[in-house]
């Protein structure tokens, strides 16, 4: 399934219209199914958008957020992706606590995957999924070079190529059965990989398409030379 690819100037314009994709995809989940079901990703470019969703109007009670992948940290270590998503915006906006379903990786990533699994088994379809890209096309905590699971929901990662090794991340099942999924890619290291996307290699990042196929928002600095819309 071919992505959708639109470039920016810069990742602040890209975090600017991840977030109002995300505002408009409530919306419109909402009003057709009376919530918004979200994955976050983790990321210095989704941090900023989250950041602009902090002073926004929304009718927050109705979104339900869940987690791409997380690191195998303590709850309250700031390298985590709930830390993270909780500081620059789900502490500032009314959704409630219940609704937020953050990994307990701090269990250890299989104690993880058993109670994760029964959440996003009874929260499929999501609405939309949120994930960025690394320099290797990596994408949530699913890495290249090693075999991937497509009927897996949630994963035990215990050998990430970056630290910590320990983790946990929704596989590509869960990942693919979303009406939208939105990939974020900011930063001249990441030219390589999209330029390997676009030839198709079959990176973990290409195999992730939702229902519709993928948004892929990415800023100047990572087109390649020879990219072609």
């Amino acid at each position: 399934m071919t992505a959708n690819w639109r470039v920016y100037d810069d990742a602040g314009a890209v975090a600017r219209a991840v977030a109002d994709h995300m505002l408009a995809a409530a919306r419109e989940a909402i009003a057709r199914r009376g919530r918004f079901k979200l994955v976050l990703a983790g990321g210095t470019t989704p941090a900023m958008a989250y950041r602009l969703l902090s002073g926004a109007e929304a009718e927050w009670d109705k979104w339900f957020v869940y987690f791409g992948d997380e690191r195998c940290l303590p709850a309250d270590h700031p390298g985590r992706n709930s830390v993270m998503a909780h500081e620059n915006w789900l502490a500032h906006v009314a959704i409630p606590s219940a609704n937020v379903f953050p990994m307990p990786a701090e269990l250890g990533n299989e104690a993880a995957v058993a109670q994760y699994l029964p959440l996003v088994e009874a929260a499929r379809p999501f609405d939309l999924v949120l994930l960025g890209m690394g320099e290797d096309g990596h994408t949530a905590s699913l890495f290249p070079g090693r075999p991937l699971d497509e009927d897996a929901l949630v994963v035990a990662v215990n050998d990430a190529p970056k630290p910590p090794p320990c983790r946990v991340s929704l596989g590509l099942a869960a990942l693919n059965d979303a009406r939208e999924v939105l990939i974020i890619v900011t930063g001249s290291g990441k030219r390589d990989a999209v330029r390997r996307w676009r030839a198709g290699e079959d990176l973990p990042v290409a195999q992730v398409n939702g229902s519709r196929g993928a948004a892929v928002y990415m800023d100047a600095a990572a087109l390649p030379e020879d990219f072609e819309d």
